[in-house]
């Protein structure tokens, strides 16, 4: 069974206390181990990911997983590379984020989590799942509150408008979703769960009852 090697979190935590060109490239081996046992663990994802997304066929984990290296150009926080690392599995890879939903796995010490959805779509895309949500949101309302969804999340998580979206009637009885700027599912692990052999069944499961969501909105 894949799994998340107690190595890999620790190379991510000396990364947080020597976050610095130097200690990085004197420890390059180390988070070459670290890097690679993830892309595993993804890779195997993805590969299970397929049993219920067949769009998902020959995507590769190196589309999906985001560089360790920040972008400092614009930020005040100076620090050269991130304390984690994340991968967007999504129908193209990861450069499609703002297409299609897709299932978002991040590890980082005392941090790790899954998540997917649709993250700050862009206007046209946010548009389509309002109108969506106001002619059915009873399906999405029948998802978020389903069994299978609810052993893993809890409702949905993102950001609101604090009025109503222009063309929306306040009364409407799917308002509070319809103001929504994003539509996530998040669930969160410790360490222990993240190294703990059955991590990867249950990244899958949460995945697998994420389906649903994601398929409402695709479009």
């Amino acid at each position: 069974m894949p799994r998340i090697n107690s190595s890999t979190l620790k190379f991510l935590s000396d990364l947080s206390h020597n976050n610095d060109k130097t200690w990085f490239d004197e420890n390059r081996r180390y988070y070459t181990e670290a890097r690679d046992n993830y892309l595993q663990f993804v890779q195997a994802v993805i590969n299970e990911i397929v049993r219920f997304e067949p769009e998902f066929m020959g995507l590769e984990a190196r589309h999906c997983v985001f560089r360790i290296n920040r972008d400092i150009r614009f930020s005040t926080d100076k620090s050269v590379y991130k304390t984690n690392f994340g991968a967007f599995m999504v129908r193209g890879g990861k450069k499609n984020g703002d297409k299609y939903p897709g299932y978002y796995l991040h590890i980082e010490p005392g941090s790790s989590f899954v998540a997917g959805g649709a993250y700050i779509p862009p206007s046209p895309w946010l548009s389509a799942i309002r109108d969506n949500i106001a002619y059915s949101g009873d399906k999405l309302v029948e998802i978020i509150t389903g069994r299978e969804y609810s052993n893993y999340f809890s409702g949905l998580e993102g950001e609101k408008l604090k009025l109503p979206p222009r063309g929306y009637s306040k009364d409407h009885p799917h308002i509070e979703l319809i103001k929504m700027k994003s539509f996530l599912a998040e669930r969160s692990f410790s360490d222990d769960e993240v190294t703990d052999p059955a991590f990867f069944s249950v990244v899958t499961g949460a995945f697998r009852a994420m389906k649903p969501l994601n398929d409402f909105l695709k479009v």
